[in-house]
């Protein structure tokens, strides 16, 4: 008897999680023309942040690239001179 009791009250939760999943919230009221340009000014300030890291990381690959580039190079090794013969 318990076993059926769960059983049932698991398909109503999900009967009821199925009807939930359908209703919709109502729309968001309208913007004021003050919260748009605060939203517009929010917007600016986030892209000039994220051109001004990209600049900073862009900087820090150069550097990177400029410190390192010697190293994959192999060095010329001073030529050997040849030993005199008697």
């Amino acid at each position: 008897m318990k076993r059926i009791a769960i059983v049932t009250a698991f398909a109503a939760s999900l009967a009821l999680g199925a009807f939930a999943a359908e209703a919709k919230l109502p729309p968001s009221p309208p913007m004021s023309d003050a919260q748009k340009a605060a939203e517009a000014e929010k917007a600016k300030a986030a892209a000039a942040k994220d051109a001004q890291e990209l600049a900073k990381a862009q900087d820090a690959a150069v550097a990177n690239y400029k410190k390192n580039k010697g190293i994959a190079e192999p060095k010329e090794a001073a030529p050997v001179k040849a030993a005199k013969k008697k």
